[in-house]
């Protein structure tokens, strides 16, 4: 059986923003139907994605990432060496699924919220060394911000990693949940070519 055929990407620069054609409508129809679920006024850029993937190799793989929408989080994972069939990309909007069906055939890919993941599994149970969130912590409830993590280091292997972003000025997992959780934070990039300029936040196990 062939390939599903494959859309063009945009060369990914680490800097300069380039859009895909047709992400931008894309991400403004997902904005339009549920702002809070979208949470931003612009697809992210290529210099976030550049800060989120920075510490991720290949080694890391399998990889899971909550919510790539637009795709640029994983193109930058691809360019980082990850390769295509070691990963799992969680989104549940339908605006973005068949671009992201078309344009990484062979990811996997379900349609899915990130927060009830319950006994969803990749890879065969294989735990991930990384996971990649574009999700807005901020706009959602602390229990759902809980089951989040929980669910994410449920399929986390030892020294693996969640990477988030944020439009604030600090960590979007607020100190007492991370404590709750046996977590720590670190800030690890900042990415102010982005619009509105953005953060990245590790956090792994204590």
């Amino acid at each position: 059986m062939r390939a599903a055929p494959r859309l063009p990407r945009a060369p990914f620069r680490g800097g300069r923003e380039q859009e895909t054609p047709g992400t931008g409508w894309a991400f403004f129809r997902a904005w339009i139907r549920d702002p809070r679920r979208v949470s931003a006024i612009a697809p992210s850029s290529q210099s976030l994605a550049a800060a989120m993937t920075a510490a991720i190799a290949p080694t890391c793989a399998p990889v899971i990432e909550l919510g790539p929408g637009t795709g640029v989080f994983t193109d930058a994972l691809l360019e980082r060496g990850v390769p295509e069939h070691r990963l799992a990309l969680v989104e549940l909007g339908d605006e973005f699924l068949d671009a992201l069906r078309l344009r990484y055939p062979r990811a996997t890919l379900v349609r899915h919220d990130a927060s009830r993941l319950g006994s969803l599994q990749f890879f065969d149970g294989e735990l991930a060394g990384a996971v990649v969130s574009g999700l807005p912590l901020l706009s959602m409830t602390p229990a759902r911000v809980r089951r989040v993590l929980q669910d994410a280091f449920l399929r986390l292997r030892p020294g693996g990693a969640f990477y988030q972003f944020t439009y604030g000025f600090r960590c979007p997992v607020p100190q007492r949940l991370l404590e709750r959780l046996g977590l720590k934070a670190t800030r690890v990039g900042i990415a102010l070519r982005n619009l509105p300029p953005a953060a990245v936040y590790r956090i792994e196990r204590r």
